[in-house]
């Protein structure tokens, strides 16, 4: 079985003692000693785990070193907050920024706050207030408050950023470990569908921002780990005039740029999944896959009408999105089957597509109540309406009762006089921690509500902030 290779800090690795399972977090603290890097919550949420990685095809990245597998960063470049000061001890521009602003006091949450403001730099992104909070939005300090870091932020935008070396990057191996823990890295689509018929058990994983918490959590250590991350026919993104198409392993933040130019609403709630380390990871065939009843995408994707490419050894299927999911945490999935792309199907004269997410925490929490709505009107009349709900049952759902009580309906609020009703015929919700029943029926409610006073026009469509 081959090593692990990277660079780290600068320098080359090549590490084969350790268990393939193991978390690059682990890794670093325990064998590295690099204990810079922050264990907090161990699940994505608070940052100070964060690292930098460049892959061979891109640039710098914050990620959650707690989510991620060791062999994911084969063939990559990782920096710790170890590796910012020159070798002289000269601070970075980053942690020189850091200190002069007074951002930091106990200091536990800083090197994670460095990073990430490392990999922002690096993006060359201007010093607007928006940018600025999207990049720290995966962080959390709870000592100074926000200001004296996003001044610290702003302060490093647009500099050109000192040079932090990264000693060449090393090809990447596709097989790790040993007899009792094996992690697979297929480089084709082939490889990886004989790999999936062969171990039909193992741990399928994208970007590892679900599964890694079976790790990090629940202390689970599988047997077999197949990646789909470099399987090239799974990174493509193509764009037609009849679909927007993402291939399995495309991350949330390769899809954006393309999603704010389609789908702009679906792009805004994208980026409230999660933070920038949880996007750089994340895939969307991911989120749909895990197959959650409160997963934000599915929605969005069953709403537009999206085509579902599926593929194993003997050939490929599809299927729409809105039959992808069967039950709770269940999928059409057969076995030996992965999901090769997602095909969203461009929005009609007419169309308008909306997407709205309700959670206690603005950005990066779990939804209460997710919806999503293509609306297709025609001289003010509601020709057509696709309206699918997390949140409010078992599955995301569609709210067939309120599509055929507002079809053929005057778009204006006055057709919704009976709309609490017909939600109410559509959903059964439970009580849980995130949401009680009453306030999800009522919420799924007011979101058509708001819906029509967002896309009609009569009086002028308004725009409602969301609290």
């Amino acid at each position: 079985m081959a090593a692990v290779r990277f660079t780290l800090n600068g320098r080359p690795v090549a590490e084969e003692r350790v268990p393939p399972t193991t978390t690059l977090l682990d890794y670093l603290r325990g064998t590295r000693r690099l204990t810079g890097t922050k264990e907090g919550c161990a699940e994505g949420d608070c940052g100070a785990c964060t690292v930098a990685v460049a892959r061979p095809d891109g640039g710098w990245q914050a990620v959650n070193s707690c989510l991620m597998l060791l062999p994911q960063v084969d063939g990559t470049a990782v920096v710790t907050v170890e590796g910012l000061a020159a070798a002289d001890g000269t601070l970075h521009q980053v942690q020189q920024a850091l200190v002069e602003t007074d951002a930091t006091q106990c200091g536990f949450c800083t090197p994670g706050f460095a990073m990430a403001m490392f990999a922002f730099q690096h993006g060359g992104e201007p010093a607007e207030d928006d940018r600025i909070h999207e990049a720290l939005a995966g962080n959390l300090c709870r000592c100074t408050g926000y200001r004296p870091i996003v001044d610290a932020c702003r302060r490093i935008a647009g500099i050109a950023p000192t040079t932090v070396p990264t000693a060449g990057i090393a090809p990447a191996s596709e097989t790790f470990g040993d007899d009792g823990h094996r992690f697979f890295a297929p480089s084709t689509l082939a490889d990886l569908t004989a790999l999936v018929e062969r171990y039909p058990d193992a741990w399928l994983l994208g970007g590892g921002t679900d599964l890694g918490l079976a790790v990090t959590k629940q202390r689970q250590r599988p047997t077999v780990v197949i990646s789909t991350s470099r399987v090239p026919e799974l990174k493509r993104i193509t764009v037609t005039d009849d679909a927007l198409e993402f291939g399995g392993a495309v991350t949330y933040t390769e899809a954006l740029p393309h999603l704010d130019a389609a789908f702009p609403s679906f792009a805004a709630l994208v980026r409230r999944i999660g933070s920038r380390q949880i996007r750089n990871l994340g895939t969307l065939a991911g989120n749909l896959a895990n197959a959650s009843p409160i997963g934000d995408t599915p929605p969005c994707l069953m709403a537009l009408d999206a085509e579902i490419v599926l593929r194993s050894a003997t050939g490929q299927r599809r299927i729409p999105a809105d039959r992808f999911i069967t039950g709770y945490r269940q999928t059409a999935l057969r076995p030996g089957e992965v999901i090769e792309a997602i095909r969203i199907p461009p929005l009609r004269a007419g169309q308008r597509f909306v997407a709205y997410k309700l959670s206690k925490r603005f950005d990066q929490d779990i939804s209460a109540v997710v919806a999503a709505f293509r609306v297709t009107t025609k001289a003010g009349t509601l020709s057509d309406l696709r309206a699918f709900y997390g949140g409010m049952a078992a599955t995301t759902a569609r709210a067939a009762a309120v599509e055929a009580a507002l079809t053929g309906q005057l778009w204006t609020s006055a057709s919704l006089a009976g709309i609490d009703a017909a939600v109410a015929r559509d959903f059964a919700p439970l009580d849980d921690q995130r949401a009680t029943a009453s306030y999800r029926l009522a919420a799924a409610a007011n979101l058509l509500r708001r819906l029509v006073a967002e896309t009609s026009d009569d009086p002028a469509p308004v725009r409602l902030e969301a609290l």
